[in-house]
């Protein structure tokens, strides 16, 4: 199997030996389809003799930052089961949470290990295919803040990871992806990887756009051109820089010359520790100070918050590149800066500012 499941077989294994009456050994790890069954056969003959070793599989769905709100408060439970008895001992043990509403969806092993990286492998395309509609907006000249907007009204789609620019990261989402690749390589599932490759490469590119726009903001090169890089953590609401396009990013643009500081409002230490080359402020006024180049990498609130107006004086050039599309164009641009998104036409914002400032002339 693709992914490394040595350590929830060690587990299992020692706690086989251990039992002393029949047990259900229920896994909740991101595995492999095949890891249940591949595990029941295992442990079988390690338990004593006359013991009987049920194995079911029961994914976790956390996402990161709402783990505890998500255990307690779960909105589904996949009970992947071989027998009635361990469908009923595991509705026992989530007795309160299905009280509470939770749905329960009664399964085999296999179906249950595949939902959990099927849910992240869904999740991971809707956010590619938003970027591929930012590309084609921008060569368009449409805007596809607006274009996930009107989609994600749709009930069908709805509105979530819809958001395009610098793409997914994390210990999940990546992860999940090249693992569901690599066991649809291995089970011969041609369709499923190619499509999914394109998915990873594809989010792996952002990066690299978003590195290559820099650059041209800055005249074609980077070297020795100041760059403040607001956000490091892979998402917002977490201190989490695993495989984080944000810090990879920064890291990028200083391999290529750039002096970069970066400001993260919770994730300097960890990005420190991995990017210990880099520069790292308190706030983001001095992540700023003196730069030529601002970028947002991560949607932090109070990063998207920050005021245009006050910012500027700490800048020597009011240049942002806004790589996940959270600020609003028109605040700043009519605050004096330069502002660049993907999939956003820079004619239709500069349209749109004019219209504002009429607007409010007629309003007085």
């Amino acid at each position: 199997m693709a992914a490394d499941t040595s350590q929830v077989f060690a587990a299992a294994r020692a706690l086989a030996m251990c039992l002393e009456r029949d047990a259900l050994i229920v896994g909740k790890s991101t595995v492999p389809v095949g890891t249940t069954e591949a595990l029941a056969a295992e442990l079988a003959p390690l338990a004593a003799p006359g013991i009987e070793v049920e194995v079911a599989w029961n994914p976790e769905f956390l996402r990161e930052g709402h783990a505890v709100d998500d255990t307690l408060r779960p909105d589904r439970l996949v009970l992947g089961v071989s027998s009635g008895e361990a469908e009923k001992a595991l509705r026992q043990i989530y007795v309160d949470v299905i009280r509470d509403g939770a749905a329960v969806v009664v399964t085999d092993p296999a179906t249950a290990e595949l939902v959990k990286v099927a849910a992240n492998a869904f999740l991971a395309t809707k956010v590619t295919f938003a970027n591929l509609m930012g590309e084609l907006c921008e060569a368009a000249g449409a805007d596809v803040t607006t274009l996930a907007e009107s989609i994600g009204l749709d009930p069908r789609i709805g509105p979530q990871f819809l958001g395009a620019g610098l793409g997914f990261g994390g210990g999940c989402l990546p992860k999940d992806l090249r693992a569901l690749i690599a066991r649809a390589d291995e089970l011969g599932v041609g369709h499923a990887r190619r499509l999914l490759g394109v998915v990873d490469e594809v989010n792996e590119g952002q990066r690299v756009r978003t590195v290559e726009t820099a650059v041209e903001l800055c005249g074609g090169s980077v070297a020795g051109v100041r760059i403040a890089a607001l956000g490091a953590a892979f998402k917002p609401g977490t201190d989490d820089v695993r495989d984080s396009p944000s810090l990879a990013v920064a890291a990028r643009l200083r391999d290529l010359g750039a002096i970069v500081t970066v400001h993260d409002p919770h994730a300097n230490d960890n990005a420190r520790a991995v990017e210990p080359d880099l520069c790292f402020a308190a706030t983001p006024q001095d992540a700023c100070r003196g730069a030529s180049l601002v970028v947002l990498l991560t949607e932090w609130e109070e990063l998207v918050r920050l005021d245009p107006r006050e910012l500027r004086p700490y800048v020597a050039v009011p240049r942002v590149l806004d790589a996940r599309n959270a600020l609003d164009p028109q605040r700043w641009q009519l605050a004096g800066w330069e502002h660049r998104g993907f999939g956003r036409s820079s004619d239709r914002a500069q349209l749109s500012v004019g219209s504002r400032v009429r607007e409010t002339e007629l309003m007085q």
